[in-house]
């Protein structure tokens, strides 16, 4: 149980409220609560030691808030979230550790996201909110959708496009130490990083939520989240379909965080079609077997685009092959989406890639309604944005959303 002190009293909104202070291991936690819930009830530390919340099931959730950001703007009373059917989420950091019932959550608060997208551009949900953007790696979409989403609900954005080069990593810091220093400027990370595991070790460290926006050739947990999205948008359910992955398996991160994703669903299909060199590795196979999903290795590109209702074509990354060049040029090229393939496909498939591509989809594909990967990619920001309202703020009122 984490001690509570109470210290001043204030009058807002005509209410009372009292500022507490809960002394979490290495986070000095304050809130604005109302006075009159202080005579029933008692509260304890999460698990993840990253925010406390009232016992009782029916109470309502308090957004984490220090003094200058309470002083700053106020509290308003519709600032409280309900935990809602006991909706918790400290951490994105893979894609296992969602159930269907926490994806159609996500997907929901989403759907809200686009409203606001699009109809209340002045959002203010996150106002007095920061976001570090962690990167070691390159990105163009998954850093600037982050930030898009922040800056969308209101937040403010801390960034570093080139942390492996640009930031003391290159002095030798260990990421454990950049991590403790990071969360003292910021309410939220959200980490690239070239080592599998590092979005792991990132989340032990922090009294602050972590997003894995990709680590190594790990996972790429939040692509998945989209990626999911985005087949349940496009072709209206997510039980039941077969799924083509194609390309650089081995070492793409987004396919094997989709892979986990498409196991929560019942009777789907997957295809992996890729190069020897590049071929899916056999943990993810073992998953999906274990997991009762159907899969099956192809390398015939025809055939399996003929039966899919997705075709997710993924680049080589030749990032990933070091000094062994050949290796690559044996791989590139060998699976393009083109206009033959798109021929093949039923007319209600889609065509997904994560990009960036290179010419593994062509580009007079583009063209055709079942391209689907700039509208992927739009949804990026969507689910982006319900991830930083829920991480942040809890999953609260509908009503909420259009503040």
């Amino acid at each position: 149980m984490a001690s509570i002190s109470s210290n001043s009293t204030y009058n807002l909104n005509g209410g009372l409220w009292v500022r507490r202070a809960a002394a979490v291991p290495g986070n000095q936690c304050q809130h604005l609560v109302p006075k009159q819930s202080l005579l029933s009830q008692t509260f304890s530390v999460s698990t993840h030691a990253k925010r406390f919340f009232p016992i009782e099931e029916s109470t309502r959730r308090i957004p984490r808030m220090n003094t200058d950001r309470c002083c700053a703007f106020g509290v308003e009373k519709t600032s409280s979230f309900s935990v809602g059917e006991k909706f918790q989420l400290d951490d994105v950091i893979e894609a296992q550790q969602f159930d269907r019932d926490t994806l159609n959550a996500i997907f929901e608060v989403a759907r809200e996201m686009e409203k606001i997208e699009k109809n209340s551009p002045g959002s203010q949900i996150l106002r007095g909110y920061l976001m570090a953007t962690l990167f070691y790696e390159p990105s163009t979409r998954t850093r600037l959708s982050f930030e898009s989403a922040m800056k969308r609900l209101g937040g403010e954005v801390l960034t570093t496009e080139n942390a492996r080069e640009f930031s003391s990593a290159a002095k030798g810091e260990t990421l454990e130490d950049t991590i403790r220093t990071v969360e003292g400027y910021s309410d939220i990370i959200v980490m690239r990083h070239f080592e599998s595991g590092a979005a792991r070790r990132a989340a032990a460290t922090a009294s602050i939520p972590i997003i894995n926006a990709g680590d190594g050739p790990g996972q790429h947990p939040t692509q998945a989240l989209l990626d999911v999205y985005t087949i349940q948008r496009e072709i209206g359910k997510l039980d039941g379909i077969k799924v083509g992955l194609v390309g650089d398996l081995a070492n793409g991160r987004t396919v094997r965080s989709l892979a986990y994703l498409l196991s929560k669903y019942q009777d789907v299909k997957i295809y992996f079609v890729a190069p020897d060199v590049v071929k899916m590795k056999d943990d993810i196979k073992d998953y999906l077997t274990s997991k009762g999903v159907e899969w099956e290795e192809s390398t015939d590109l025809m055939e399996v685009a003929s039966k899919c209702d997705v075709v997710y074509q993924t680049r080589i990354q030749k990032e990933r092959f070091g000094e062994r060049i050949d290796l690559y040029e044996e791989a590139r090229g060998k699976y393009i989406v083109d206009l033959d393939v798109l021929g093949m496909m039923q007319r209600h498939a889609i065509v997904m890639h994560p990009l960036p591509r290179l010419d593994e989809i062509t580009v007079d594909v583009d063209m055709d309604p079942r391209a689907a990967y700039f509208r992927q990619a739009k949804n990026g920001l969507y689910i982006r944005m319900a991830l930083l309202k829920l991480l942040l703020l809890g999953k609260g009122d509908k009503d909420i959303l259009t503040m």
